[in-house]
């Protein structure tokens, strides 16, 4: 049987890097008590004036096809929001909508690269990122996210990765799965650089709205010099409990959004009409569970350190936004896989290997901070109790 490149290049991309969710799925499933931190899904339902809105629009018939951009008052919501929240201004024909953020990516990334071609990503990534680059016939290029820099992309590791054949810089900011937030300094360095070499700047936004309180999130749409050739992806998944409803949107310059309509159109020809109206209510009106996450999480997040920190000799990297937390698994002498697998089977805790999330976390493993807090403290108990029992075995 003869299948085409796309699907070489992408053969080793599936779904092994979920294995170990899956297991603990399975477990579950079976009557076992497993604390699953695993996946990254709102804590919440989804809202009900969304959930209502969602059903007016069906009655409404708001099901038939929509325009290949996607629907005009979805579009003219976020420009209106974008305008707002950036500070310069945006019109509907500088958006494209698209079901999640993870469809806009790959087709903004089927508009910047190609056979040939080199995106640099940071790396640790989300673990959908190489597969999108790689859907182009480009190479994925990792700029390593160093723990001492708190996992933020630093100017001078891109600048030694970048060949006559880099075409785009992919940013996560807030990122997934460290929670870190790019500074504006920071920002400003990566913009010359893309400036100077001529590179697409594409940013990964989703956990905008999931900013923990002390921290601040600045995104590169901001910055009027690097405006002709940035490009911002995002959704509702996070913000608005929404991931089912698979709603997502880029935004960037009119000419390149133009270029992408076909493209775009080949794919599905426009985002369904009555989620577009959710989402436009959603946009226009906030979200209305977005604190509560950010808080949630947060608290979470500091009681997981702080715990683990006193009672092991684990060490947790505190996220400054998002949905998940990184425990260093380095000082019990296991690496992530050995570690997360171990857990799973003798204290019954699934949490993803460092491994699903490129090279650079060979040492960590990544904890889902969505459980609720019932939940939370039975894992920090077993996972405090397992990590004290492998150390005193070691001994």
């Amino acid at each position: 049987m003869k299948t085409t490149s796309i699907t070489h290049r992408l053969a080793d991309l599936g779904g092994a890097k979920w294995d170990l969710h899956t297991a603990a799925r399975d477990r579950s499933d079976r009557g076992e008590d497993i604390v699953e931190m695993t996946i990254g899904e709102p804590d919440v339902a989804l809202p009900e004036p969304l959930a209502r809105a969602a059903t007016r629009a069906i009655e409404a018939g708001r099901t038939q096809y929509s325009n290949g951009r996607g629907e005009n008052g979805l579009r003219d919501a976020l420009a209106e929001s974008y305008s707002a929240r950036r500070g310069r201004c945006f019109e509907r024909d500088n958006v494209l909508c698209f079901p999640g953020t993870q469809t806009a990516l790959y087709a903004v990334m089927q508009g910047v690269a190609e056979t040939g071609d080199e995106v640099l990503v940071g790396d640790p990534l989300y673990a959908t990122y190489e597969g999108v680059i790689r859907a182009t016939g480009a190479g994925m290029v990792p700029v390593p996210l160093r723990a001492e820099h708190g996992f933020r992309m630093q100017a001078d590791d891109i600048a030694q990765r970048i060949t006559e054949r880099t075409r785009a810089i992919l940013l996560n900011t807030p990122h997934n799965p460290t929670g870190a937030i790019l500074r504006p300094a920071e920002l400003e360095a990566i913009a010359e650089i893309a400036l100077k070499h001529d590179l697409w700047l594409i940013s990964d936004e989703v956990y905008e709205d999931l900013v923990f309180e002390g921290n601040s999130f600045t995104s590169p749409l901001t910055l009027e010099q690097i405006a002709d050739r940035t490009i911002a992806v995002s959704s509702i998944s996070k913000s608005h409990a929404a991931p089912g409803m698979r709603s997502g949107w880029a935004i960037g310059p009119r000419g390149f959004m133009d270029a992408l309509l076909p493209v775009s159109e080949t794919m599905l020809f426009g985002n369904q009409p009555f989620i577009a109206d959710v989402t436009e209510e959603a946009v226009r009106a906030g979200s209305t569970v977005a604190d509560g996450m950010r808080q949630r999480f947060a608290k979470r997040a500091q009681y997981l350190a702080d715990r683990l920190e006193a009672e092991t000799v684990l060490r947790v990297h505190r996220p400054e936004a998002g949905m998940f937390a990184l425990v260093d698994v380095s000082p019990l002498g296991m690496d992530c896989d050995a570690f997360a697998w171990a857990l799973l089977e003798n204290a019954g805790v699934a949490v993803m290997p460092g491994s699903s999330f490129g090279a650079h976390l060979q040492n960590w493993v990544r904890l889902a901070l969505t459980v609720e807090d019932a939940a939370m403290t039975k894992a920090v108990d077993r996972i405090s109790e397992f990590a004290r029992s492998v150390a005193v075995a070691a001994q």
